[in-house]
C-alpha cells in the first residue's frame, strides 16, 4: 500500500508549489496513468513517491513507513522495490543489452562486485528471463546503440524488472516514441504489471493509451489533483479542465497488439 498525505513540493527559488495538498492512496493491483500538461506536477509526483525528491511538507509512506524519517540504508532498501523506467531510457549506450539489464540489480549487492562487473550464474539466469519476458531473447549479447527507441524502452522495462520491484514508476516512458511503438511499449507495460502483480503508475502525455490500458486515471493541473477515477469517467470535461483546451477527443480503436 503507498499514501501519500498532504504532500506539497516547492523547488528552491519557486514562486509556487510544484505539487500542493496531494492525498492518494494506491494499492497493488491499480494501474494508474498521471495526465496533465508539462508542468503540471507529473515528474515532480513519480519523484517524490520514490523519495528522490523531497517533500516540502506532507509525507509519503510504503507499506506503512515513513519515507522520510528513513535512514539511507533503509531508503536504498525501499528504492529496490520500485522499478524506474524512463523518458530518455538511461542506458549505456557501448554496453549489451545483457550488461544493460544487469544493473538493475546492483541494489543487491556490494559496491566491490558492482565495479568489477562480477555476477554469479544466478543472476546471469534471472536476466535472461526479464530479456526473454520483453521480447528481446535474441538480443541480450546486443549493444544498446544498435537498438530502436521502443526497443531500448524494452531494455528499461527489464532492468527494472530485475529489481524485483513490487511498484513500477514510468516518467512519461513513451513520448520519444511513435503511436505503434508507444502502444506496444504500454500492452508490454500492462503485461508485466499483471505477470508481476505490480502496482503500475506511469505518467503519459496520450490520453487514449491512459484510457486504454489504465485501471484509473489521476489528472493533476497546476500541482493539483483535479480527478482521480476510472478512465470511463475521464470525459471530453475532464480532458478541456485538464489541458485548457476545447478539442474533443478521439476514440479510436485499439491497436492490434
Amino acid at each position: 500500500m503507498l499514501e501519500i498525505k498532504d504532500l506539497s513540493v516547492r523547488y528552491p527559488g519557486g514562486d509556487q508549489n510544484a505539487l500542493t495538498d496531494i492525498d492518494l492512496s494506491l494499492s497493488q493491483g491499480d494501474f494508474v496513468c498521471i495526465l496533465g500538461k508539462s508542468g503540471s506536477g507529473k515528474s515532480t509526483l513519480i519523484r517524490s513517491i520514490n523519495s528522490l525528491q523531497k517533500p516540502t511538507a506532507g509525507e509519503v509512506f510504503w507499506q506503512n513507513q515513513q519515507l522520510s524519517a528513513l535512514s539511507e540504508e533503509e531508503l536504498r532498501k525501499v528504492r529496490r522495490q520500485m522499478g524506474m523506467i524512463f523518458q530518455h531510457f538511461n542506458l549505456i549506450p557501448r554496453l549489451t543489452v545483457m550488461q544493460n539489464v544487469l544493473t538493475g540489480s546492483f541494489g543487491y549487492r556490494n559496491s566491490l562486485k558492482n565495479l568489477i562487473g562480477l555476477f554469479t550464474k544466478e543472476e546471469k539466469q534471472e536476466a535472461h528471463q526479464v530479456i526473454a519476458d520483453v521480447g528481446l531473447e535474441n538480443m541480450a549479447d546486443r549493444r544498446v546503440e544498435l537498438l530502436s527507441g521502443g526497443q531500448k524502452q524494452r531494455v528499461g522495462i527489464a532492468r527494472a524488472l530485475l529489481q524485483r520491484p513490487q511498484v513500477m514508476l514510468g516518467d512519461e516512458p513513451v513520448s520519444s516514441l511513435d503511436p505503434g511503438t508507444s502502444n506496444h511499449i504500454f500492452s508490454l507495460l500492462q503485461q508485466m504489471h499483471q505477470t508481476y502483480h505490480l502496482l503500475s503508475i506511469i505518467n503519459v502525455h496520450d490520453v487514449e493509451l491512459a484510457k486504454r490500458y489504465a485501471t484509473r486515471i489521476i489528472a493533476l493541473k497546476e500541482g493539483k489533483i483535479i480527478f482521480d477515477g476510472p478512465p470511463d469517467q475521464f470525459t471530453a470535461k475532464q480532458f478541456e479542465e485538464t489541458y485548457d483546451s476545447r478539442q474533443a477527443m478521439v476514440q479510436k480503436e485499439p491497436a492490434t497488439n
